[in-house]
């Protein structure tokens, strides 16, 4: 009974992380028009880095326990991909805007299962690479390749579900050796400084009000994390990952309320493919554990 109210707490705190992170791209779409992609990131891991630094520095060992490492090359890429697998995304809202950003970002799931085998050594079923190939049909319905003129930037957050894939096997790869603590701290400090010696040359004058959007979007970056630390901490990965998804309806909804986008019909379906072999895989993996 102890798991199964874990697992529900999981669930719960999975559907509470995608809908902050629906909310934090709905916010980072609005700043990245008004402004600099790369100030706008920068000033959220200013934020990401102290509230790193607080964290580490309340648990044992402190500062200098969470940034020990034997891998710091590793670490260091990890925290620079994300960044910039961050700005590629927030790119990606202000040129697609959120839906089909989401709709194609959703193909991440499946890259890891493709790319776990060459990188972990995990072996991948022939069940699975169908699912795979049924997930990227889904991308070319929704990207329309040869369909009158095929948008370049439609690619944009194809490169970001990719990056964002590659940052996740590396976090698996880096849990070899290092604990999650670790690898959060080093995501936050190097990931801000990066963002510092990228993003310092564009400052611009920010208005108060977005100033204010500008708090909550660091807020719900922290809260988004630590949520789904939270998350993982409480339930299996394999019960709470499906739910994940749902940040694509989050953020649609917040596309067609807010920002006046319209879902086409080939985003759609090409979106429920995309979504129906990522829970295929998912299935699969349990079923293999």
């Amino acid at each position: 009974m102890h798991v199964e109210t874990n697992t529900r707490f999981g669930i719960g705190l999975m559907i509470l992380t995608t809908f902050i992170f629906a909310m934090q791209d709905g916010i980072s779409r609005h700043l990245a028009g008004e402004y600099n992609v790369l100030m706008v990131i920068m000033i959220r891991y200013w934020f990401f880095a102290a509230f790193v630094i607080t964290i580490a520095g309340r648990k044992a060992g402190g500062l200098r326990a969470a940034a020990r490492t034997t891998q710091p090359i590793l670490q260091s890429f990890r925290a620079l991909l994300l960044i910039t697998e961050i700005c590629v995304m927030v790119l990606g809202f202000t040129l697609l805007g959120l839906i089909e950003s989401h709709a194609v970002f959703t193909v991440y799931p499946l890259l890891i299962a493709a790319l776990s085998g060459p990188i972990l050594g995990e072996r991948v079923g022939w069940r699975r690479w169908v699912a795979i190939a049924v997930g990227f049909v889904g991308v070319l319905i929704i990207l329309q390749p040869g369909f009158g003129v095929f948008r370049p930037e439609a690619v944009v957050p194809l490169l970001a579900a990719f990056m964002f894939a590659l940052y996740g096997l590396l976090t698996r790869y880096a849990a070899r050796r290092d604990s999650a603590a670790t690898s959060f701290f080093w995501t936050g400090t190097v990931g801000a400084v990066g963002m510092t010696a990228a993003g310092a040359w564009f400052w611009e004058p920010m208005t108060t009000p977005d100033w204010g959007w500008m708090g909550l979007l660091c807020i719900t970056g922290a809260m988004g994390h630590w949520t789904l630390i939270k998350c993982y901490e409480v339930a299996e990965a394999s019960s709470v990952q499906p739910f994940a998804y749902l940040q694509l309806v989050f953020g649609s909804m917040l596309g067609i309320t807010v920002f006046g986008e319209v879902i086409r019909t080939n985003v759609a379906i090409g979106a429920a493919l995309i979504v129906g072999a990522g829970l295929f895989t998912l299935w699969r993996e349990r079923q293999n554990a």
